[in-house]
């Protein structure tokens, strides 16, 4: 018989494999760290025009109920549409919910009115003041919301003079 007489080593890695390891490591991080980053800064795009977008379909449906009941003037309250208390413009636009206003040049009550009172339950949080998803400003009459998660300075503007929907992603 034939005896092994070699003693046992250590076992583990050698310097070489665990520098190649790391290596490795090092070069996936570095394609992946910057795939992340841009998958964050896509999912705050996504969020601004998914929101944008409800905001449109509200500011259409509204406009959709007005003409379906048959006005062609200023209304307080179209029945039929979400909460029954939207008001609109001459145009059918909608101005405000609360404040029972038909004029076009909007303030940031107004636009705070509208914006919860088209996209209703679940909608992103506005203000004229931190914190909130979107703060209110006004430009030209016209309502101006800037997405705050991402401080790129990214807006959806509403103009109730057309009911057109601006986004603009920074």
């Amino acid at each position: 018989m034939k005896r092994d007489n070699s003693t046992n080593k250590s076992q583990g890695f050698t310097l070489i494999e665990l520098v190649v390891v790391i290596a490795i490591l090092a070069i996936l991080a570095a394609f992946a760290l910057p795939r992340f980053a841009q998958l964050s800064e896509q999912a705050h795009q996504s969020s601004i025009r998914a929101t944008a977008g409800a905001l449109a379909a509200g500011v259409a449906l509204t406009k959709t109920q007005w003409v379906s009941n048959g006005f062609t003037s200023a209304r307080t309250n179209v029945v039929g549409f979400g909460n029954d208390n939207v008001d609109v413009s001459n145009d059918g636009w909608p101005v405000s919910v609360a404040s029972d206003s038909s004029d076009t040049t909007m303030d940031a009550t107004e636009c705070e009115e509208v914006w919860l009172g088209v996209l209703q339950s679940n909608a992103p949080t506005v203000s004229t003041t931190a914190p909130a998803d979107y703060i209110i400003s006004i430009n030209g009459g016209n309502c101006v919301f800037t997405y705050q998660a991402d401080s790129q300075g990214s807006t959806i503007a509403y103009d109730a003079d057309t009911g057109e929907i601006i986004t603009t992603i920074n």
